[in-house]
């Protein structure tokens, strides 16, 4: 925060507080000259008015916040820049990446600063760290334990559920099935395959997807052509001949797709043959992405969540395409 704001602040708050304090003054000062207890001769819904002084219990509380507030703003930031005699913070405000996140965390909580958001974090690791260690590694060792174990453990999944929710859901959705660009992962459709060891690495580590643009490489003709083909493979009505001609330029989308268009996992190329389309199946839509291509990114979660975390989380997920009652 720049001087400017700091003062500006400052007048703001101080002044307010005096003005009250001196109205609050000036209203206890009887400056009529009439004696207490006489009727003003005010009358409103038949209630008069009669010149008494300001309760004192009130009076009193009303100077007590005044009290309240000097210390508060002595001891705690309020008061631009000042940042209190206590030192408290709710949370370091300078940090723009998760190294540098993490690392004011980690200072903060072995300095024991007060700083609110570490303290929280380091309270919750104290309380739940057990919890989710016992659930996630094999009982008496750091092994892992693997996710069809953890998936047929009721709790551990619960857990798990609610991870994905406040993780994961603002893309995936509240029941995983996704959105236009978010993979449903429900539907055991997989760009990167669907074995408990892919989700654990997708989790852990990331993916970056990337179809490139075919406009200037095929024309509008070719796309045209080249969508008609790829409809045509998962059983849709399609031009004919539009298809046949696109089949045969279909050879520059067999290396990531595959020359029978099932993709390949190893790279994330999607399969154009099982009617699952992540940006949408229309022609439209499969029109945009072979024009203008796709960049998907899905971040990763292992310096967020860390690996037991992950392991709990991926063992829901993987239930959700593998349920118990198979």
């Amino acid at each position: 925060m720049n001087l400017f704001w700091s003062f500006w602040i400052i007048i703001i708050t101080v002044g307010t507080l005096l003005g009250l304090f001196f109205i609050l003054r000036w209203c206890l000062n009887d400056s009529t000259g009439i004696e207490e207890g006489t009727d003003m001769g005010h009358e409103y819904d038949g209630i008069r008015e009669l010149n008494n002084p300001l309760p004192k219990w009130w009076t009193y509380l009303f100077f007590g916040t005044f009290i309240f507030a000097a210390i508060y703003l002595a001891l705690y930031p309020g008061l631009g820049s000042f940042k209190g005699l206590l030192g408290w913070q709710s949370s370091d405000q300078t940090v723009t990446n998760v190294a540098e996140y993490k690392a004011s965390i980690a200072s903060a909580q072995k300095d024991k600063r007060l700083d609110q958001f570490a303290k929280e974090l380091d309270d919750a690791d104290r309380y739940f760290g057990e919890a989710f260690n016992k659930l996630a590694y094999v009982e008496g060792t750091k092994d892992l334990r693997p996710i069809p174990t953890i998936a047929a453990d009721h709790e551990a999944i619960q857990v798990g559920q609610r991870l994905f929710l406040q993780n994961c859901s603002q893309c995936h959705g509240s029941d995983a099935r996704g959105q236009k660009g978010f993979p449903n992962l429900t539907d055991g459709a997989w760009l990167y395959g669907g074995e408990p060891q892919a989700i654990v690495t997708t989790l852990l580590y990331g993916r970056a997807g990337q179809m490139p643009a075919w406009k200037d490489a095929l024309g509008v003709q070719g796309v045209k052509e080249v969508v008609s083909y790829t409809l045509s493979l998962s059983g849709r009505k399609v031009n004919v001949r539009e298809a046949e001609a696109g089949k045969a330029r279909f050879v520059v989308c067999a290396a990531c797709h595959g020359t029978d268009g099932k993709g390949n996992p190893a790279i994330g190329a999607p399969d154009l043959t099982d009617q699952t389309w992540l940006y949408g199946g229309t022609r439209a839509d499969l029109m945009e992405t072979v024009l203008n291509g796709r960049a998907g990114v899905m971040p990763a979660w292992k310096d967020i969540l860390g690996e037991e975390k992950i392991q709990l989380v991926s063992a829901y997920v993987w239930s959700l395409s593998n349920p118990s009652d198979k």
